[in-house]
């Protein structure tokens, strides 16, 4: 992922606008640092109630009430609560983010995302192999060769047309430089380019991250508004 992507993941969400930020390549030193290795297990985990209430933060009820949620355990991820609409709302944890991102095995890092049937069909199973392999013991340069032999052997689907996702929590913490950024919804695509959409132009509420190892284009839309109904300008955004 380019440095001014948004996703550092999976997650992939995650650091655009952290990159635009003054002080940058100090922070990422600084984060390098701190998060040399994966920490243990139980730092990554959460009460299963709480994050399956932090899961659902990531669309309005009107979704995610009846969404698919997915809750982290000691073993990977496994549903908590079945689903009706074909949503399934899950929260991201740090490798999910891009290759030599600073923050990898940052575990403090919540991404609540809620995915639509296309998106859990297409873009889920890429984190489900990514906790797998970082469960297994694997290191991050392993989990990316492993994910890139996965691509080339067709173990891992191509992405659907439509795959989108919700990430309207209030409650997510995306990186120790963006916090929970802005309410958005992101398009999965597979790889595109910018000007196909006008991202990344001044004045266009459009963002791009082009995310070459999981081969697709994430297209990035702001919104006014969090999953619970609070401005986004509540923050000083």
């Amino acid at each position: 992922m380019k440095r001014n992507g948004l996703m550092l993941t999976a997650f992939k969400t995650f650091v655009f606008m952290a990159a635009l930020a003054s002080g940058w390549p100090m922070q990422a030193q600084d984060a390098k640092s701190l998060f040399l290795k994966m920490a243990p297990v139980d730092q990554y985990l959460m009460d299963r109630n709480a994050e399956i209430a932090l899961a659902r933060s990531a669309a309005p009820e009107s979704i995610a009430k009846d969404a698919e949620i997915m809750v982290l355990g000691p073993k990977g991820y496994e549903t908590a609560v079945k689903g009706k609409n074909g949503f399934v709302c899950v929260v991201h944890r740090s490798w999910t983010s891009e290759a030599d991102d600073p923050e990898f095995w940052n575990p403090k890092r919540r991404g609540p995302m809620c995915l639509n049937a296309q998106a859990a069909r297409s873009y889920l199973p890429n984190t489900i192999m990514r906790t797998n392999l970082v469960f297994a013991g694997r290191s991050e340069a392993q989990m990316f060769d492993a994910l890139k032999a996965a691509f080339e052997n067709k173990e891992l689907p191509a992405l659907e047309p439509g795959a989108m996702c919700y990430m309207l929590s209030r409650q997510g913490y995306l990186n120790d430089r963006a916090g929970h950024w802005h309410p958005h919804v992101m398009f999965f695509l597979p790889s595109t380019e910018a000007a196909a959409w006008g991202a990344n132009l001044s004045g266009s509420p459009i963002f791009e991250d082009d995310n070459a190892p999981d081969r697709m284009t994430v297209f990035m839309v702001p919104v006014a508004k969090w999953s619970d109904g609070t401005s986004d300008s509540d923050d000083g955004h």
